[in-house]
Order: C-alpha cells, then structure tokens, then sequence
C-alpha cells in the first residue's frame, strides 16, 4: 500500500472508531433522551457551527412562506434544527425503532392492504420530513422487500457500518448513488441498474425533494425548483406504481405516522410531459404536506437554484 493510501485508511479507521464512540454514548441512553438532547444540542449549535445552512433555511422559508413574519420563520428554522437533531440520534437506532412497530402508524394501511399482496414492481417516493429513512415503513412490513437510494459514504468502514444497521429496513439492498456499491456491487451506473431492479418486479425507495442541477424545473412553493426526475422516467418506462410516503413525527417523540397516496403514472404519446405531470403532481403533494407540518422539513438543504 502506498504511503498516501495507508494515510488514508488510517484516517478512515480513526473516523470509523470515534464513530463507534459517539454512537455507543447514544444507545447507551433510552432513545427518548438521547433524541431530546441530541435535538437541544442542534438547536444550540447548528446555527453557529454551520451558519451557511442556517441562512440558507431562513431564504428558504422567506421563499416558501413570504407572508409569514421573521420571527415566525426563526421559529420554523430553529424547530427543523430540533427535528434534524433527534433525526441524527435516531440514526444511531433505527434498528431499535423499527423492533418496536407500535411506534410506526401507517394512516392509509387499509388503502395499502388492497395492494399489498399484489403489488408488483414498485417505487416509493418520499421527501425529507420527519425520520424519513422510516418512510420506506410500509413496503418493509408487506414483506415487499425493498432496496433504496443510499448516498454512499466515502470511509468504507463508516459506509459498512450504516449499511448494516439499515438491513432489517431495506430488505433488498441499497443502492450507492453515482457507481453501484456495496450489496449490488457493479460498476455500472445507478441509474440503469435500478431501473432494471425495479423492471423485473423489485421495490425502490428514494426522495425526491432536492434541487438537482440536471433535474426537471417544476414548481415548488410557488418557485420553479429544478427536481431528480429518474423515479418518475423509471415508472413510466418499466410500468411500476408509484407510491408517495410521508413520514410524520408525532409530536417531539420518536413516534411517527406514515401517510401513502398513490400516483397515477400517465402513460400518453408525449413522454416528457407525461414525466413532467408526474412531477409537477409530485411536488404539489410534498408541498402541501409540508405546509402541514413546516418544522419538521429540512429546510437547510438546498431547493432552488
């Protein structure tokens, strides 16, 4: 190994160990308490620490909810830092979360039900709100096996270690994004990988609410917000349904509700506006989800251009 890599894996595995650290500090806690202090430190600390974000929250806002005063925004921003704060702690659980299922609702299960036995390939989209890892819920409990979108992690050991946490909730694997790693190691690209999983009847989970250069512009907020548009081109194109999932907090707990709508996938001799009303149709739904519940979208992300 050359010197320069062996720096570098000794890096990775020093990062992998404090991790380890940080992560046996949280589970050691009843995860009521680590999410609540995780979410007082974000609270505290995240406007200082990563004062980008926290301008880029509050333009945010200021383009979503332009009638709302300042002070109603700084709260709606510093509420998010809470949410994402008990997101990080729950993180470090999620296995611990989903050994509990009465701690996840799914208010549509009866709509879900009718389908679930024959359900068929499939894609589920949701957005960041609340944990939004648990949103794939749903398809994991109808034993539908699905695999999800993952952004990878550069430190393999780190990346190792997540993915194995996450394996009692996505069944099928997780997709690295840009070259497949990891379960369905490939070289090829994601996207043509995935859309072969999910042509040959698999069930895929991603979200779809982050400015995407590359994206369709569609409107958002009132605003056009450019948006990844490969779960729709791959519905369309495979015939799959395609789900929407909410996950929902309920209250400051680490309890949820998750909320299922199915889209219709227009299937017409115009195949870009057929994607583009499977998109607009798409954000509309998020958007007024989010007006629902502000504080518990990440609004630090970036969403417009």
């Amino acid at each position: 190994m050359k010197p320069a890599a062996r720096f570098r894996d000794i890096q990775f595995r020093l990062e992998y160990v404090v991790l380890r650290c940080v992560i046996a500090v949280v589970r050691a806690l009843p995860l009521e308490v680590a999410t609540s202090a995780s979410a007082r430190a974000w609270r505290l600390l995240a406007p200082r620490i990563n004062p980008k974000r926290h301008n880029r929250a509050l333009a945010n806002l200021a383009i979503a909810f332009p009638e709302k005063s300042e002070e109603e925004r700084l709260a709606i921003c510093m509420a998010h830092w809470e949410n994402l704060g008990r997101v990080m702690a729950e993180t470090m659980q999620i296995d611990r979360i989903i050994a509990e299922p009465d701690r996840i609702v799914i208010t549509s299960a009866a709509m879900f039900g009718r389908y679930r036995d024959k359900l068929g390939p499939a894609i589920g989209i949701s957005l960041h709100m609340g944990n939004w890892e648990l949103a794939i819920w749903p398809l994991t409990l109808a034993n539908a096996n699905p695999a999800a979108i993952y952004r990878s992690v550069n430190n393999p050991y780190v990346d190792e270690y997540l993915r194995a946490q996450r394996k009692d909730l996505y069944t099928g694997g997780l997709f690295g994004r840009g070259k497949v790693e990891g379960d369905h190691g490939d070289d090829r690209k994601t996207a043509r990988v995935i859309t072969d999983y999910v042509r040959k009847g698999g069930r895929l989970g991603m979200v779809c609410d982050l400015y995407d250069r590359t994206g369709i512009p569609v409107p958002f907020f009132g605003q056009p917000a450019k948006t990844q548009a490969i779960g729709a081109m791959i519905a369309r194109r495979v015939g799959a349904r395609l789900w929407l999932s909410r996950c929902k907090r309920i209250g400051t707990s680490s309890r949820f509700e998750i909320e299922l709508k199915e889209l219709r996938v227009p299937r017409t001799a115009n195949q870009s506006e057929d994607i583009k009303w499977i998109m607009t149709a798409m954000q509309q739904e998020f958007e007024a989800w989010i007006r629902e519940s502000p504080e518990q979208w990440m609004w630090s992300n970036r969403r417009w251009s």
